[in-house]
């Protein structure tokens, strides 16, 4: 089953066409064998196998929509047997106790983690490395898989697993869905229980999905939401505003991107919609008051989690100091979030999507930022992700899709994606209109040169 998509092997399983201790022992391999993109920190040897077990020996699975499936779980989500590692050994937390909420929905639909991946220092950063490992872009190795939920993105991109758990504070599931060709869907606020952290960001952190279509999207996020997957209903004619306007000044969207967003703008004209150009207005209060939740975001879960900040990495560090300053002067405040949410509700009562490219440049180079300055991370983060940020602060959902390729980052074929945005309570329609994105141009789940399954 490697190779299959999640929604497969969960069919298999079931109808008891293959066992779900084969097609873990199968996954178990296949990592082994090929995680040559740093995917994992930690891979469950012992424990996935037996776990396995235990789904083969229910009397009934008709109600597990993820029977049997490999997932790997970031790995700042805490795993029952693991140490929390929040991106480095300095910011590890001690072995869980019990499965974070998340983690237990998963189980309980019968899916196997077989284990966590890697991310950046505290979930700070659009790239994913520490000193022990950089994680790798699947279809360009020489490229970041974005972050923070890089090894997550990469893990399915590489066919490691047919989907992963990821959490997106200011786009780090989706930022790196569009660096590694996936479906990555961030939900509305409240939608999936966070409890991450000392406040979850001040409420900007969802748990959500990275796979490889949008029914495997569909079913993992139904799982972590604690609804019945169903099946998507078609939309009947949207209104979708399209904007190239980016959040941050400066910054502009480079031609294989605004290419994706007028490709995309096509394909929903011919799927029966109306797509309008309209920009929503991104105030400078916003950016200012963003970056200083950033900032005393991390702060507060540095002080939480009891963190020794001199064993921290220098980027880390400055960036826990702006946040410290930030806090205690009071540049973090709900109502500036509830001001942005609303002005966002606003545009959004004259359409019923919003349209605007995943990334504005290529992914940056897979190297050991860890060790660059923290300028130099900013600049980079700020100058090739700025779309995604503000709708955590806003609180709405919104997912990335592929939509194509660019061919101008080196000798491989990246992706390249758009960014739909929807009002609260959108997950679904989102998900519907990415299915006709897909229909309409089906994109590789995997880059051609793969290794062969258990090859």
């Amino acid at each position: 089953m490697i190779g299959a998509t999640a929604k497969e092997i969960a069919r298999a399983v079931r109808r008891g066409e293959v066992t779900a201790t084969q097609v873990v022992a199968d996954y178990l391999d296949h990592i082994r064998a090929h995680d040559r993109v740093g995917a994992f920190r930690t891979v469950r040897e012992g424990e996935a196998p037996a776990e396995a077990e235990q789904v083969d020996q229910q009397e009934d699975l008709a109600g597990a929509t993820l029977a049997g499936v490999p997932v790997a779980v970031k790995e700042n989500t805490p795993v029952a047997g693991l140490p929390t590692w929040r991106g480095s050994a300095a910011a590890r937390g001690p072995v869980a106790d019990s499965d974070h909420e998340v983690v237990r929905r998963l189980r309980g639909a019968g899916a196997v983690v077989v284990g966590t991946t890697r991310m950046p220092e505290l979930g700070l950063w659009g790239t994913t490395d520490d000193p022990t490992a950089i994680t790798r872009n699947p279809w360009l190795p020489d490229r970041t898989p974005g972050g923070s939920s890089g090894g997550a993105a990469a893990a399915v991109a590489a066919g490691l697993v047919p989907i992963a758990h990821g959490n997106d504070g200011l786009g780090s599931i989706r930022i790196p869905a569009a660096c590694c060709g996936l479906v990555g869907l961030k939900p509305g606020r409240g939608v999936v229980p966070c409890q991450l952290g000392a406040e979850d960001w001040f409420g900007l952190t969802e748990h959500g999905i990275l796979a490889t279509t949008v029914a495997d999207a569909l079913v993992g996020f139904a799982v972590l939401a604690g609804q019945q997957a169903g099946k998507l209903t078609e939309p009947s004619r949207l209104r979708i505003a399209v904007s190239l306007r980016c959040p941050v000044q400066g910054v502009r969207a480079d031609r294989a991107n605004r290419g994706a967003l007028a490709t995309a703008a096509r394909l929903l004209v011919a799927a029966g919609h109306d797509t309008v150009r309209a920009d929503p207005t991104y105030p400078t209060w916003l950016g200012l008051r963003g970056m200083a939740t950033w900032f005393a975001a991390a702060y507060r879960d540095a002080e939480w989690a009891g963190l020794d900040r001199a064993a921290l990495q220098p980027r880390t560090r400055r960036h826990l100091a702006l946040g410290r300053w930030a806090w205690r002067r009071g540049l973090v405040r709900d109502t500036d979030r509830q001001r942005w949410r609303d002005q966002c509700l606003a545009f959004l009562d004259s359409y019923d999507l919003l349209l605007t490219p995943a990334l504005a440049a290529a992914p940056p180079l897979a190297q050991r930022w860890s060790d660059r300055p923290w300028r130099a991370n900013l600049t980079s983060n700020l100058r090739y992700a700025p779309y995604a940020a503000p709708w955590n602060i806003a609180g709405l959902p919104a997912i990335v899709v592929p939509v194509g390729s660019r061919r101008d980052a080196g000798p491989g074929r990246l992706p390249v994606a758009v960014q739909l945005v929807g009002p609260p309570g959108a997950e679904r329609l989102l998900l519907a209109v990415a299915g006709q994105l897909e229909q309409a141009a089906p994109w590789p789940r995997h880059p051609p040169d793969l290794p062969a399954p258990n090859g």
